[in-house]
């Protein structure tokens, strides 16, 4: 028999997560169980070797609707696919892997890195992200508030 979830194991459709190794402190993700892998909106993706591990080097910029604020994020690649979007449209993307905040937790998650300039939210947390942590309940949104001593 599976274990009832928690209550404060549901989050909503939207959310605000931190990405400590990326420097992101706070971005607002969509939370999409219809995605398998998470993504994050990137550009300028400079891809290098430092001695013999692959790393990409890119930029974001964390605000909807703010290109003013750009961050600059050094991550190690851990893979490169082929990815569908919604539109059914294929992209080859970079992958990395980095922890992840959400309300009380913390641990590894993939992304990868697409051009998210059009789309509403710079981040999916795709249903890999989210397996076995958390609940959806599509009809609320940021559900998780800011914790004392908390990076968000």
């Amino acid at each position: 028999m599976n274990k009832p979830r928690r209550k404060n194991n549901i989050i909503g459709w939207r959310e605000w997560v931190a990405l400590p190794e990326l420097g992101i402190d706070r971005i607002k993700a969509k939370v999409d169980t219809g995605a398998r892998t998470s993504a994050l909106h990137a550009f300028a993706l400079h891809p290098y070797k430092e001695g013999n591990k692959d790393k990409i080097r890119f930029d974001i910029h964390p605000i909807q609707h703010n290109v003013s604020e750009v961050i600059t994020c050094v991550a190690d690649i851990t893979d490169k696919r082929w990815v569908s979007d919604s539109g059914g449209h294929r992209e080859e993307r970079y992958v990395v892997s980095t922890p992840i905040v959400l309300a009380d937790q913390t641990w590894l998650i993939e992304i990868t890195l697409t051009e998210r300039d059009s789309m509403l939210f710079r981040m999916l947390l795709g249903r890999s992200a989210i397996r076995k942590r958390f609940t959806v309940n599509p009809a609320r949104s940021f559900i998780k508030e800011q914790k004392k001593g908390f990076i968000l």
